[in-house]
């Protein structure tokens, strides 16, 4: 199946029966904004008198229910082949379209993986990290994160929660993805911005 790159004011394709969420207004730079990745994010405040993450069991569903999150992607991680892979990634709720490849070392959220939607073909490269939760002192924050198709995520990449990744994106490698990337762009950078 041959998808064409969408324009910017296309709408994404769903993945695994899901709809995509709207792409952002997209900013001067050709990014979303800091302002849109922030409106998708449920924040919180700290559950008790100490820093956010120290409550994480109230939040993520306990300790047994993040071990075993932690468990099944660290497996993942060092999984050779692909399929068995992405059926761990979709046994812990992730919806993963087909032929997605996640590469070696790749380490997705322990706390809330169900928040993340790969798309068909996409790749994602050696020992990038994708966030769907933020602990910080006072507060914890959740968010989806959504990777389109044919989208290419250099290795050494950071995705915060909260970002949409449009179909057919690039993204180089050691960059950190803090706001949404709209469709067949190409960027790079920490923190990120468009190269093409």
């Amino acid at each position: 199946m041959t998808r064409s790159t969408p324009s910017l004011t296309a709408r994404l394709a769903p993945v695994g029966g899901a709809v995509a969420p709207q792409l952002a207004d997209i900013g001067a730079d050709g990014l979303g904004t800091g302002a849109a990745r922030k409106s998708r994010l449920h924040i919180a405040p700290s559950p008790g008198p100490h820093n956010a993450l120290w409550y994480f069991p109230r939040v993520t569903g306990g300790h047994l229910r993040v071990a075993r999150n932690a468990a099944l992607i660290q497996l993942a991680r060092y999984m050779p082949s692909l399929s068995l892979k992405n059926a761990i990634y979709r046994a812990l709720g992730m919806r993963v379209g087909r032929h997605a490849a996640v590469g070696l070392m790749v380490m997705f959220d322990i706390f809330f993986p169900q928040d993340v939607t790969l798309g068909e073909d996409c790749t994602i490269g050696y020992n990038s990290t994708v966030l769907c939760h933020e602990f910080t002192r006072h507060e914890w924050r959740r968010g989806l994160v959504w990777i389109g198709h044919d989208v290419t995520i250099g290795a050494n990449t950071t995705i915060l929660p909260g970002v949409i990744i449009g179909d057919g994106a690039t993204v180089s490698a050691m960059s950190l993805v803090n706001r949404d990337v709209p469709p067949g762009a190409f960027v790079g950078g920490v923190p990120v911005r468009r190269l093409r």
